[in-house]
This record gives structure tokens, sequence and C-alpha cells, in this order.
């Protein structure tokens, strides 16, 4: 034990517990830095218009299963057609309750359209995350003040949903600036 201590082998391996890391500090995570890239504005204006595909297109189709699924139930119903429901022609209140039902699945649909969003793009999440919530900072910042609006000067794009490029956000911040000067010119 007393030939360990002293030998060389030894000594490089106590220097180099006790001397302090210089190369880049790891802090606990898995990820490698590909999975953390960066998203330009184009990039991250992509994903906004493919999240708002895979929204639309679930909500359609959550749509379409709830009117199928309450035709379904309300198919095996025995109703009288003479005898009113609740004071109503039965059609009417069975109709209303398909109608009803395709309008909560298309409500739902934004719901399952986001997490299927969150699945395929788990890798840019982050990122996404980051960047959206700067967006809407500068929207916030940007946006004008609606009380002044007419039928001459209406409000562009109060939250800015149809912005979907560079090229449409500066169009949006001249229509904004366009805006201000038309109200305070008119008031």
């Amino acid at each position: 034990m007393f030939a360990l201590k002293n030998s060389p082998l030894a000594s490089k391996a106590t220097t180099r517990l006790l001397r302090p890391q210089i190369l880049s500090p790891r802090f606990n995570s898995t990820t490698s830095k590909d999975s953390q890239e960066q998203l330009t504005w184009a990039n991250f204006f992509d994903l906004r218009k493919k999240e708002r595909r895979i929204n639309i297109g679930s909500s359609a189709f959550t749509a379409f299963l709830g009117c199928n699924a309450s035709w379904v139930y309300l198919s095996t119903l025995e109703i009288d057609p003479l005898q009113p429901i609740m004071g109503f022609d039965p059609l009417i209140v069975i109709s209303s309750a398909i109608v009803a039902s395709g309008f909560l699945g298309y409500l739902m649909g934004p719901v399952i359209g986001t997490q299927l969003f969150k699945v395929s793009n788990k890798r840019r999440l982050t990122s996404f995350e980051i960047k959206n919530k700067e967006f809407l900072r500068k929207v916030v910042a940007n946006r004008v003040n609606p009380s002044s609006q007419s039928f001459s000067n209406p409000v562009p794009d109060y939250y800015g949903e149809k912005i979907g490029s560079i090229k449409e956000y500066r169009q949006w911040l001249r229509d904004c600036h366009a805006y201000r000067r038309k109200a305070k010119e008119f008031l």
C-alpha cells in the first residue's frame, strides 16, 4: 500500500481529482447538442403552420367522430314521433343533438392535435416553446389599442394568429403603425 501512494500513477490520479475541471460542464442532461438545436424564425413559422394544420385536421376528425358516435347512439333509441321531447319535435331534438356533439368534437380537436404535434416534434419542442413565448411577447408589445377602430380603420390581427412568416410579421407591424397613425389623425 505504501508503494502505491508514492508511485507516479497514484500522484497523477490525486492531482486529477483535486484539479478543477476546465472542460465544459455537464448539467445533468442526457440530450445531445442536436436535440437542442436553435430554431430560426423561418423554421419557427413553419412549425407554427404545421401545428395549426394538425389542429385543424384533428378538429375535423373529432367533429366527424362525434357526429357519428351520437348518430350510432341516437339511432338505437326508440322514439315515438308523435310525442314531443321537452316540447319540441323529436327530429329537431335528434338533429340538434348530433350537431351539438359534432361541435363538442370540433372543440376537442385542438387538445388532441396539440398532443400529436408535441409527440411528433419532441426534439425541437423546447426551442419552439421558447420562440413562441418570445413571438407572443413581441405581438403583445406591438399590437394596437382597438378602442378607436371603425369601418374605415379596422384592427390589424389583434392576436397575431395570421402571421405565418417574417414577411407577414413585418407587414403586420406596418399595418399596426398605419392604424396608429390613422387613429391619431382622426381623433
